[in-house]
């Protein structure tokens, strides 16, 4: 890669909004340029445009708009763009196909099963990005060694790419996907994406399909296998869809770009930003790695400009933008996802960790409740914040307007409806008054109501806060976005074992350096670091970065002695391909480097990662890339807290790394000053302590190695700095600004309400429960609890009432409230320090038995009781009972389902009492037919991550108290929970006014059925005045011979999920949310049943009926599918548990969704690759069911098909419900179908299985399930007379987050 000596060199960041330029000049000068990325009256193309001013502004010639550019004078062109990821936000991607093997038509329409948000009823989800679908006739499975299925006749056996042999099911036929292809062909349709089962080992089908396509005048072939071999068709699937969809947009852009050029850029180099933060020749530019072009600049810029290779201090990224924050850690190596999702498509290619949260500048402030909100909703570039003059919302610019911390002086007059007008300070104020007199109003009624309560009570309830000024609230909104952008930040470090005070803060984007030193502080990080190019830095980390190949293929050998030579020879090909791809695109052999990274993960398990013998040099016993065992114990030590060490280490993936060596080097230095920095201005400022004077500096005036000291303003042509009291700000030789933060003069916190402290400490202790939960997640070692992350953590009061909960598991909601309570009831004062309980039992607030949950009092310094409590509630795989998982599908007595825990003292006096704890999970085992625990190592290792997570809790809630004091962090505790009680009395008091317009009636009920035919009845009376609300079971039928008995605690539960639906906004989910509620439940009912009835159906069907109930009292939307359809099977040597989506029921102004969970359960359903290739199964089908739906003026969804054909004896469980009582439809909407368990037995018969069995299985029977759909929502005669009316709400407001905090909570909520 030649200097480009004597000639201009461009680095270009094509942002949504503005294009950032920056050029180094022949003599070795540096220019930055910013533009907007649309201005059609003035230019075609911004990129073009900015190269354009730069050579006529430098050179003196005159480069006309209207003619091509002249590229003499251009050594080389960097470029980042966010080309595909507007088009996949805005869905204008390129009309695609997508080829699937048949029987999956629908696979990725149902995708994980999971829905995205768990309260949101309507369940929206992005569209796919294919048109249309083609089944291809074809099937490859995995060989089985131990396989017994009978063999009618010989098939082709083949080898992949893994090693793995593949028996050839069914040769691919052509013919038909040829005539299939024409069709579509015909109908305008020239992009397609292949996606054909297992082609990540074995391609020949795909290929063939790709080479017939491309034969026919497919512009477009994307084939799974080529875009990325991993295992997993999902992702997979997805990510070749994205590439079909995409690169031709790319394509259509690079062209427009190159024909604004003399020759089309033909002999200049021209190199495009990846995803991975490496540079790519702009004919290899594709769609799959073109999501992060833009983010991925910045993180290479500030990663390479502030982090020390001498001091090796970590350096998190903070990218604050106009809608959303950037946020990723960078210590000394790139941290990259190997998945994820953007704009609701799930990505299976490598990535740069870009944590993105809705909160940017252009966040929209709300108080809601008395609670002070800042986004996810944005204000957008149109019609941007109030201050901009085109009758936008307040945002967090307003507020940093309002608080003197921008200077509209300082801006161009760009703003108002012509665009030459200045900021509007007058339209911000105006809106702060109006929402600061809300405020005051909300405030002064709830201290009439406070006073109220003291007279009648005679009670000492505190005080609220006295009135608020404009400032007040301005500043109170400022330090609830700062506490928002800290917890993914928080997140991100301490998922991975790194403490976040220990890092620097690399800010950059135009919005972050007004928030920098509060975020800075609040993080107890000392050092906030940004670069002179701060507001470009996107594009001049383009100009750092490197040309980047990488190449990966599957694997499936073990990590050991006799595989080390195949493993040497497969990186040495693939290092190889790398080294000879960047020696052709002009690199010298000392400019290249190459990296082996191998996918590991310990046999049996999921979490695998990705491994780099860096620092592990190799030796005898390891491969010759280096040990690659050692980096990965250590690693998995580190992030997980122990190791597996007798068990198999299996490499999944092979992945090189090369790197061109093409960055240039900065060789600006500032000018040391002899003289003390001059402010341009003097201006006031609003702090904590109110208004004080702040100097105004210009960044391009200041000498280095002075300090100036805060508040001070520091501004730029494209950044406003604010350095706060206590706080000083340095100007680096390189010309750079360093920022020391100053502890926080504390400021003292009363016990009277205040609104503004009420947001933080809600936002405090959320992040105390979510990071007990990342302490269980990497301490466990089971799978459900590791990997599937099926486990709640919680903070109560002192009285046991939930605080707050994490992550949101619908059916724990409740539930654990009630275990602590009767804890407290129970054993009262024999609860002392160091003693942690362990309880399960239903009566005690169980779900059920394998839910166990652990529970921890904080105690303080001289008081005698408790203070608060945590903990932590984690399913366990096996706790003995008659059937191996503990869910039996036919069990009648609670003995049955395993190990029973009511008040049992897990640790006593601070040990841990594991050998009463084993005595008790093998107690099961004097019940005839019943087993102790099967898996005891398992269950010990999980209670003490549990125990350990709560001691987590418990330090937490310590520190807050210490920063606090106890009497405020329990003030603060209550108001939470008013707050919440507030949210849900205003619901009922807006419902109670509708009802009494339509019915003059304050009362509604609703009955529906099990399928046994067991009534559950409500009956609900509102007090309108009040807020308040009975909602009366009385009529329930009675307990049942069986296990679908709901305890009290699941009812609790679906009626708090209910209730945070029909709110439909973010509130505290605490015990606040049930303050208003009676619950009347008769005893001896199914929903209240004797100490010894069996319960495990309860917790996973009966608790969906009961939602169906209330849902239909309050006429919300029609039923879903009402069932999870818990399949399991299993043998002396495997075991495999999954539940199965289906329809969700359609409401007042939307279609059901087809194909996904609802309700109280939204689990991930296992990939199709990952269960044939574990299990001795094959799936066989998995699609919709078509018709399944209710109809109505709103459809219901469909239900799924799915087809299991086992390939050893098994036994098969099935727990299912609604195969007899079909999903209610309301105002004249149809009933959704009834599910259907049909066995297919390999001698041709076909049996009805009904809804609750065990059966032994033979090797060729197949299993077919047909799920419930939705049922639907007004008559189809409405739909005849106006036709439904939809409001389609856009991609970029409802799927803003992503990264691997955002992913990490998405499968806790996919549980």
């Amino acid at each position: 890669m030649a200097e480009t000596k004597g000639k201009f060199d461009f680095a270009i960041d094509r942002g949504g909004t503005f294009t950032d330029v920056f050029a180094r000049l022949p003599d070795g000068r540096e220019r930055v340029l910013k533009l907007l990325s649309r201005d059609p009256q003035n230019y075609k193309d911004a990129p073009t445009e900015g190269i354009r001013r730069v050579l006529e502004e430098e050179t003196g010639q005159l480069f006309p708009r209207d003619q091509p550019v002249d590229t003499a004078l251009i050594g080389w062109i960097r470029m980042g763009t966010t080309v595909a990821t507007n088009a996949l936000l805005e869905r204008e991607g390129e009309r695609t196909a997508l080829l699937v093997t048949k029987g999956f038509k629908d696979l990725l329409h149902i995708g994980t099963q999971a829905r995205p948000k768990l309260f949101d009823l309507e369940v929206a989800v992005p569209d796919v990005l294919y048109e249309e679908v083609i089944e291809v006739d074809e099937r490859v499975v995995l060989c089985q060694d131990d396989c017994q299925l009978p063999r009618k006749d010989p098939k082709r056996i083949v080898t992949g790419s893994t090693g793995d042999s593949l028996e050839v099911w069914q040769e691919l036929d052509l013919e038909q996907v040829e005539k299939d292809l024409r069709g579509v062909l015909s109908r305008g349709i020239s992009s397609v994406a292949v996606l054909l089962l297992h082609s990540y080992t074995w391609s020949d089908h795909e290929k063939a399909v790709g080479s017939l396509a491309r034969r026919l005048g497919f512009t477009q072939v994307s084939l799974s296998s080529e875009v990325m071999p991993m295992v997993r068709a999902v992702p997979r699937g997805y990510t070749v869809c994205a590439d079909a969809y995409l690169t031709p947009k790319i394509h259509q852009y690079l062209k427009g770009f190159t024909a604004g050029f003399k020759g089309g850029l033909k002999d200049v180099d021209v190199l495009f930003m990846q995803s991975d933060g490496g540079l790519t020749p702009m004919e290899q530019f594709c769609g799959s790695r073109a999501i992060l072009s833009g983010p991925a600049g910045g993180v290479v810029g500030y990663a390479i400009t502030s982090y020390s290779q001498m001091e090796k201090k970590p350096v998190i990224g903070f990218d604050m933008g106009g809608t959303s924050t950037d946020v990723s850690r960078y210590a000394g190596q790139y941290e990259h996802v190997f998945e994820a999702t953007t704009a609701g498509v799930t990505l299976q290619a490598p990535q740069l960790d870009i944590n993105t949260v809705a909160a940017g500048g252009g966040s929209r402030l709300f108080f809601r409740s008395g609670m002070f909100v800042v986004g996810p909703e944005s204000a957008g570039a149109h019609p941007g914040p109030a201050c901009y003059r085109k009758g936008g919302p307040l945002t967090v610019t307003d507020a940093n307007l309002a608080l003197g911390r921008l200077l509209p002086s300082f801006f161009p007059k760009i703003f108002g409806p012509a665009e030459n007008e200045p900021l509007s300070l007058e339209e911000t104020m105006t809106h702060f008054r109006r929402l600061t007199e809300e405020i005051n109003i909300f405030l002064s009624a709830s201290q009439t109501q406070v006073n109220g309560a003291n007279k009648s009570q005679n009670s000492m309830v505190p005080n609220s806060q006295s009135v608020m000024s404009v400032e007040d609230v301005a500043m109170g909104f400022i330090r609830v976005a700062n506490e928002a952008m800290c917890r993914p930040i928080r997140a991100l470090t301490q998922a991975k074992g790194h403490d976040t005070s220990q890092h620097v803060l690399a800010c950059f984007g135009g919005a972050g350096g007004q928030h920098a030193c509060a975020i800075a502080r609040a993080l107890g990080m000392k050092t906030v670091f940004i670069h002179k190019y701060s507001g470009v830095l996107s594009a001049y980390g383009l100009a750092l970065a490197d040309v980047v190949e990488e190449v990966q293929e599957p694997c499936s050998l073990k990590y050991e002695q006799q595989c080390f030579s195949e493993l040497d020879r497969r990186m040495e090909q693939l290092c190889r391909r790398c080294h000879d791809t960047l020696s052709a695109r002009g690199f010298s052999n000392g400019q290249i480097t190459t990296e082996v990274f191998l996918h590991l993960r310990y046999e049996g398990t999921d979490c695998a990662l990705m491994v780099t013998a860096d620092g592990y040099p190799s030796h005898a016993n390891s491969c010759q890339a280096g040990d690659f065992h050692s980096a990965f114990t250590k690693r998995y030590l580190k992030e997980f807290g122990f190791t597996i060490p007798d068990r198999p280490i299996m490499v999944d993936d092979i992945r090189v790394r090369g790197c061109g060596k093409s960055g240039i080097n900065s060789t600006h230095k500032s000018k040391m000053g002899h003289t003390q920095a001059k402010p341009v201005m003097m201006t006031k400022c609003f702090f904590e302590d109110g208004y004080m004077d702040t100097s105004v500096y210009l960044w391009e005036e200041l000498p280095c190695g002075k300090t100036i000291q805060g508040p001070a303003i520091i501004i730029d042509k494209n950044s406003t700095i604010l350095v706060e009291p206590s706080c000083e700000a340095c100007l680096t030789e390189e010309g750079d600004v360093c920022l020391t933060v100053g502890s926080d003069s504390q400021c003292v916190i009363g016990t009277e309400l205040n609104t503004v402290q009420l947001s933080i400490f809600s936002h405090r202790f959320m992040s105390i429960a979510e990071q007990m939960g990342r302490v269980l997640q990497r301490t466990s070692i089971s799978t459900n609890i590791k990997e599937r992350l099926d486990f709640s953590c919680a903070v109560f009061g002192p009285d046991g009432g939930l605080v707050s909960n994490a992550p949101h598991i619908p059916v724990h909601l409740g539930a654990m409230q009630e275990t602590v309570q009767y804890q407290i009831r129970s054993l009262g004062n024999k609860l002392k320090e160091g003693d942690v309980i362990l309880s399960n039992h239903p009566c005690a607030g169980g779900s059920h038995l394998p839910d166990l949950t652990v529970i921890t009092p904080v105690f303080r310094k001289g008081v005698n009781r408790p203070v608060f409590f945590v903990a932590s509630r984690g399913h366990h795989a096996d706790i003995g009972g008659i059937t191996p998982g503990s869910m039996p599908p036919h069990s009648t007595s609670l003995q049955q389902e395993g190990a029973v825990f009511v008040s049992f003292k897990l640790v006593t006096g601070g040990v841990f009492q594991e050998e009463a704890v084993t005595e008790a999970l093998m107690a099961p085992a004097q019940y005839p037919g019943c087993s102790g625990t099967r898996n005891l190592h398992d269950n010990l290792s999980d209670l003490q991550a549990q125990v350990a997570a709560n001691q987590r809790g418990s330090q937490l809630v310590g520190e807050l108290i210490d920063c606090y004091g106890l009497d405020v962090v329990q003030a603060y505790m209550g108001y939470i929970q008013s707050n919440a009680e507030l949210a849900v009395r205003d619901m009922l008091r807006e419902f109670a006014q509708r009802r009494w317009r339509q019915t003059f009636s304050l009362e509604v009920e609703s009955e529906d059925f099990m399928d046994d035919g067991t009534p559950i009845r409500l009956r609900v009376q509102i007090n309108e005045e009040e807020g308040s609300a009975v909602f009366d079971f009385t009529g329930t039928g009675t307990e049942v011979w069986g296990n679908c008995n709901a305890p009290r605690a699941i009812t609790l539960s679906a009626l708090i999920y209910c209730l945070r639906c029909m709110v439909g906004q973010d509130i505290p989910l605490n015990q606040g949310c049930l303050k208003p509620i009676k619950v009347i439940i008769p005893p001896g009912s199914i929903l209240q049943p004797s100490q010894d009835a069996a319960v495990v159906g309860g917790n996973v069907l009966t608790s969906q009926r009961v939602v169906d109930v209330i849902f239909k009292a309050f006429e919300v939307c029609s039923a879903s599918q009402g069932c999870m359809n818990n399949i399991s099977f299993g043998s002396e040597r495997v075991g495999y548990y999954e539940t199965v989506a289906g329809g969700a029921g359609a409401g007042p102004n939307w279609h059901g969704r087809s194909g996904v969970h609802s309700h109280m359960t939204n689990t991930r359903i296992t990939d199709p690759e990952i269960l044939e290739k574990r299990y001795p199964v094959i799936l066989e089908h998995f699609s919709l069911r078509p018709g399944s739906g209710g109809a109505g003026t709103y459809r219901g969804g469909e239900g799924v098909i799915r087809k299991l054909l086992f390939r050893k004896k098994v036994v098969l469980s099935v727990l299912t419900e609604r195969r007899a009582i079909r999903p209610y439809g309301l105002k004249g909407g149809e009933d959704g179908a009834a599910g259907l368990n049909l066995l297919h037995r390999a001698d041709g018969r076909i049996l009805n299985l009904g809804a609750k069995t065990s059966v032994s299985l033979e090797p060729g029977d197949m299993f077919c399930l047909y799920t419930p759909g939705g049922g639907g929502f007004g008559s189809e005669e409405d739909l005849k007379s106006d036709g439904p009316q939809i409001k389609r709400r856009r991609l970029n407001e409802m799927f803003t987050e992503r990264g691997s905090v955002f992913e990490y909570r998405m499968a806790q909520e996919g549980v």
